[in-house]
């Protein structure tokens, strides 16, 4: 059979279909003189299969036909501009005063999170606007700040679709700033280190040596402490910690003195309640649970306060006994 004639016939095999499913047809026409395989084709046929929606071409095992999809672009969407309203206030500029600044971004053309309009105002609107964030799925709590009223990670909080109300960002409420959504959480960690996090042993002699191990039972009852990523969501959402900031340890740090005091492998459960006793590093607690309520990782410091509270007063009436 001559090329041409081969090519009529392809062409009536593979005419349009309403099917998108792949089509592979194999030459096999050898040149009867030679034993030449004839590898040339018409570019009328190349054009033909082409509006047919099919792809031809030679592979080592002879002429390939396949029929792909045919799509057509999607019409443009309309555009959905979300107002953003920022807090914005820079201490180096002299004179300058804390201020909301307004953004406009379309949707369209942003991720999902807050933290993806604010990453997106940075690198195209406006550099000068400062934050933190690293992780963006939630694990390092630096994003934490306010947003539409509440404590929450910008990574992790959904932008709010309706684009007839702006979405209101300020930085974490009742803490110095440092610059724009950037809070000094100076205090904060000084008031974490002070719970000494870590296990303390009574006899350090086989230190490094052997591992801590504990049983199953007591791994636990870590679960729901250990979680906690110091955002410091749930301090800075605590009218008694807005107040008493510098004497009261506030939700997030009771919490991880509560996670050491509990585990089985610390020997020193006694001397971290010692430190509590006073009134105001453990008892500003009024259960007001705003610190629950606003967890991005759904934990429960108020709990772990309750039980706190309940190991001192065992604590107390052991030491009295013992007098």
């Amino acid at each position: 059979m001559s090329a041409r004639h081969r090519q009529t016939a392809f062409n009536k095999t593979f005419a349009p279909k309403q099917s998108c499913d792949a089509v592979t047809v194999v030459d096999s026409g050898i040149a009867s003189g030679g034993g030449q395989r004839n590898s040339k084709m018409s570019v009328a046929g190349l054009t033909s299969l082409s509006r047919s929606g099919i792809l031809a071409f030679r592979s080592s095992a002879g002429l390939v036909a396949v029929r792909y999809a045919q799509t057509a672009a999607a019409p443009a969407a309309q555009p959905r501009i979300k107002k953003f309203q920022v807090y914005r206030w820079d201490p180096d500029t002299p004179g300058d005063k804390p201020r909301m600044q307004t953004y406009e971004i379309d949707l369209n053309t942003c991720g999902p999170m807050v933290l993806d309009a604010l990453i997106k105002i940075k690198n195209e609107m406006d550099s000068t606007l400062t934050f933190r964030r690293s992780c963006r799925e939630g694990i390092c709590g630096s994003c934490a700040m306010n947003i539409n009223g509440g404590n929450t990670l910008a990574c992790l909080n959904k932008i709010d679709t309706n684009i007839s109300k702006p979405s209101k960002i300020y930085p974490l409420p009742h803490m110095y700033v440092v610059k724009d959504l950037v809070p000094d959480m100076s205090n904060f960690y000084a008031q974490y280190k002070s719970i000494e996090p870590y296990l303390k042993k009574k006899d350090e002699s086989k230190e490094g040596k052997e591992q801590y191990l504990q049983t199953v039972e007591d791994r636990q009852k870590l679960d729901g402490l250990y979680e906690c990523i110091l955002c410091a969501c749930c301090s800075t959402s605590c009218p008694s910690y807005w107040w008493n900031g510098d004497k009261y340890l506030g939700p997030a740090v009771l919490m991880q003195a509560y996670r050491w005091m509990i585990d089985s492998r610390d020997e020193f459960t006694e001397e971290r309640l010692s430190k509590l006793q006073d009134p105001f590093s453990l008892y500003r607690c009024h259960t007001i649970m705003n610190c629950t309520k606003t967890c991005p990782k759904g934990l429960n410091p108020g709990k772990a306060i309750a039980e706190i509270k309940k190991m001192m007063a065992t604590y107390k009436e052991k030491k009295a006994a013992a007098i």
